[in-house]
């Protein structure tokens, strides 16, 4: 088996655990057995962020040395960017369950929903004009912008770290589990990609 179909396959294999591990979560009171999709997206979302945060470190150490990370920088900035367009629907399915409708004027939505569409836009451009220290430093600039504008959001509807004043140790674990195996993704999607535009050059 080739390395790039073990890494296929193990991106399958937690992708499973991530389905599995959602189905048979907690439930809670409030939000009853809908509190399973809220926490997969709650883990969804960091993990686009760390993806995001990881391509900016690696495009900063690709303006120095861009034949060394930007692939790496490439392919965490596609996944980051992955991640986030399939947050994005969960987002609204989310809304839909939890308040009985969509708020589209909610920061929390918003502001991501723009950086999607920026997100798109801007590694599409760089895919065209393949050129590695700006990549680096778009990708750097990208993700400082995604973090600062998501840590002074407001929240009207959303709640403030729902996650972390949780008093339940399932709740907690369970968030857990689900951001790790959705981090393990997206460091098996990036190894992937990462192979790919590497036999592409």
């Amino acid at each position: 088996m080739t390395v790039r179909r073990r890494l296929t396959l193990s991106l399958l294999i937690t992708l499973t655990l991530i389905a599995v591990l959602t189905a048979f979560g907690p439930a809670e009171r409030t939000l009853g057995a809908n509190l399973r999709l809220v926490l997969l997206h709650g883990a969804w979302v960091w993990s686009g962020k760390l993806l995001f945060a990881a391509a900016g470190l690696c495009g900063l150490a690709a303006i120095l040395s861009p034949a060394r990370w930007v692939d790496w920088s490439r392919a965490l900035g596609w996944s980051g960017l992955l991640f986030w367009l399939t947050y994005l629907p969960m987002s609204l399915l989310v809304q839909w369950q939890n308040w009985g409708g969509i708020f589209w004027d909610e920061p929390r939505w918003r502001i991501p929903f723009t950086f999607g569409v920026v997100g798109v836009l801007l590694q599409s451009g760089l895919l065209v004009l393949d050129q590695p220290r700006l990549t680096g430093f778009a990708n750097a600039a990208f993700g400082l912008a995604l973090w600062l504008a998501l840590g002074g959001a407001e929240n009207i509807l959303h709640p403030d770290s729902p996650v972390a004043q949780s008093g339940s140790f399932a709740i907690r674990l369970t968030f857990g589990l689900l951001l790790g195996l959705a981090l393990l993704s997206g460091a098996q999607l990036s190894l992937l990609l990462k192979r790919s535009v590497h036999k592409a050059a």
